[in-house]
């Protein structure tokens, strides 16, 4: 299984949250793909490196519910992010089976201590209710956000995440688990083993700076 273990800090010793294995893929942005940036909250100087990345570009979740990408998706959060699209019927289906083990393994953390973030590459389609319908077939509980949008708003975060794909069926079948609190992320294969997926994850979720080596 191919995964990373990256870390960043800010200056003067304070760690930072910014996503340290996509940093060099902010050039993927483009002029057009920059004009989703407004329906983000303004920018202020207390604004983190993180919150500057991400944006709050607005996305909407499957109850139809308005939610910005970083203020309210990632901030603060262990978050499990993958991609896909509901009318998918190879990869997606078994990753989203994953996700719903990993999501019966956390228990009652899901939702508290780790939230899950799937992310459509096919915002024309998938609307509200067809998001929620692929959430009910795989029990996704409260925590779980599958979330859509306008699509120029979707394919801006999609190229923040490094998942821009211009075809659907491309979509990446990795899994990106971060700690916003810690700023400790990893990559995973979406198809590895369900234990091998969860240690992953109980590792960001536990990550510990401070800890004594």
């Amino acid at each position: 299984m191919n995964m990373t273990d990256e870390r960043m800090r800010e200056s003067k010793g304070n760690r930072t949250v910014w996503l340290s294995i996509l940093v060099a893929l902010i050039i993927c942005g483009s002029p057009s793909a920059a004009s989703a940036q407004s329906t983000a909250a303004a920018k202020d100087d207390r604004a983190t490196p993180a919150a500057n990345y991400f944006t709050d570009t607005v996305l909407v979740n499957q109850d139809g519910k308005q939610m910005r990408f970083y203020n309210d998706l990632l901030k603060d959060k262990v978050v499990i992010i993958n991609t896909f699209f509901t009318t998918c019927t190879s990869v997606c289906p078994p990753m989203a089976r994953t996700l719903e083990r990993i999501q019966g393994l956390l228990g009652d953390r899901i939702g508290k201590d780790v939230h899950i973030i799937s992310v459509s590459v096919d915002p024309e389609t998938d609307t509200p209710p067809r998001l929620k319908d692929f959430g009910r077939k795989f029990n996704a509980k409260p925590g779980w956000y599958l979330v859509s949008g306008k699509k120029p708003n979707v394919e801006f975060v999609l190229r923040k995440l490094g998942q821009f794909v211009e075809a659907k069926d491309d979509h990446s079948t990795i899994l990106i688990i971060g700690n916003l609190r810690t700023g400790l992320w990893k990559k995973a294969m979406g198809l590895a083993k369900v234990d091998e997926l969860f240690k992953i994850v109980e590792s960001v979720l536990n990550d510990n700076p401070e800890a004594p080596k």
